[in-house]
């Protein structure tokens, strides 16, 4: 089993549009995660753009040309501003995140269980594809919805770990373990399905091994906030290598 690290560089926007200097560069944010180790980028270009801009999608896929074997990982809502990056910046993959144009952040996965949402999907899924990206669905851990993501086309799943970030913070042994096999069957019903499976959203180096370790055939994980909040300690060199060991820690377990 391997499994990639995505650094998001979403906060590292964020900080800069406070100001008009142009820093801290998210190019260059993204050079030196790469410089690192890290094995790919992602950005989730809202349309009020108070993270990445334009602009940015851009500069990032000029950027990842340069880095060869590294991918480019594409976020947001098909429904509002995506389409129009992926089919311009055709990026490696394509993750279909739910959130509304106000969202603070991604809160919630696709409810597949909805017609009307499959619907919708469906089309969006096969012109990611058309455009050469792989498409994965941001998904809450139910097991039962993996197959209809697959039936929809998508390659893979990232199951939406909030939740379990919120259990692990707890300290609660049982609500961890609970958390982790809720997240585990998600998962195994995802590979059952023929997708393959992402997970991100407030992963940090305290709780992503113990996650690694339980669930199974995760591919790639996607980590911002908690990355870039340690890289204004650790700077960005020694913060990646810290995940991308924290991920060997979970590998060496299992094997």
């Amino acid at each position: 089993m391997t499994c990639q690290l995505s650094v998001n560089v979403n906060k590292v926007a964020l900080v800069r549009n406070t100001r008009h200097l142009g820093i801290p560069s998210v190019t260059r944010a993204a050079e030196l995660c790469l410089a690192a180790g890290a094995h790919g980028i992602t950005v989730h270009p809202r349309p009020d753009e108070r993270h990445v801009r334009a602009h940015d999608v851009h500069d990032l896929a000029a950027l990842l040309k340069a880095w060869p074997g590294r991918e480019y990982n594409i976020e947001g809502n098909p429904t509002h501003n995506l389409m129009a990056f992926i089919e311009a910046v055709r990026p490696d993959q394509s993750t279909f995140v739910p959130d509304s144009v106000e969202q603070f952040t991604s809160d919630h996965g696709w409810n597949l269980a909805d017609a009307a949402v499959r619907q919708r999907l469906r089309p969006l899924i096969a012109q990611a594809q058309a455009a050469g990206s792989r498409v994965s669905l941001f998904m809450d851990p139910e097991p039962q919805l993996m197959p209809l993501a697959r039936e929809l086309g998508a390659d893979r799943v990232e199951l939406y770990t909030e939740p379990y970030a919120a259990a692990w913070a707890t300290g609660d042994a049982a609500a961890r373990a609970a958390s982790l096999q809720r997240y585990a069957a998600a998962a195994q019903a995802a590979l059952d399905a023929g997708l393959a499976v992402n997970a991100g959203h407030d992963l940090n180096r305290d709780n992503l091994t113990p996650f690694l370790r339980a669930v199974p055939g995760v591919a790639e994980v996607s980590i911002g906030h908690a990355l870039i909040a340690d890289a204004l300690e650790m700077g960005y060199d020694a913060t990646v290598k810290a995940y991308l060991g924290c991920i060997s820690a979970a590998l060496a377990t299992a094997g």
